[in-house]
């Protein structure tokens, strides 16, 4: 697979019918490797691994209504109270992140009211965070690690 822009991890593999599949530990099974799935595992070891978000507040691949149609996330982030503190979007490595995909997160986060959103292709990450009072994101270095809530 494509080498990415994330650090190195530790995956589990498994080969059946000429396809290769990837353990998603958060979804606990075997998924079909494609390019956007390699982005994503490697997206979610990233959040656990290097910003300490606890996996039990990571969902993987779900449904969710907007406008009335059905569309799948590939990333969020829950706070402990269940709200959502950020949406991934992740793209295969040679799929070019431009305005349409921005358009696509922040669609879904009219449904979901995340604080943070985050797009990938792998190789370039976008961070943005959520100024609600004045409709627009602010763009970002880096998303913020998690922080255990003392309340």
């Amino acid at each position: 697979m494509q080498e990415l822009n994330f650090p190195k991890y530790e995956f589990r593999f498994k080969s059946n019918e000429n396809k290769v599949s990837i353990f998603d530990g958060i979804r606990k099974k075997f998924i079909v490797l494609q390019p956007e799935e390699w982005v994503r595992q490697h997206c979610v070891q990233y959040l656990i691994q290097h910003k300490n978000y606890p996996q039990s507040l990571i969902n993987v691949e779900k449904e969710l209504k907007v406008n009335g149609l059905s569309k799948r996330y590939d990333i969020v982030i829950f706070n402990t109270d269940g709200s959502i503190h950020l949406i991934v979007e992740c793209k295969s490595h040679n799929i070019k992140i431009d305005q349409t995909t921005f358009d696509q997160i922040a669609r879904y986060n009219l449904s979901l009211n995340a604080t943070y959103l985050m797009v990938t292709n792998g190789i370039n990450h976008y961070y943005c965070r959520m100024d609600f009072e004045n409709e627009r994101y602010e763009f970002l270095k880096d998303i913020p690690s998690y922080i255990k809530s003392t309340n």
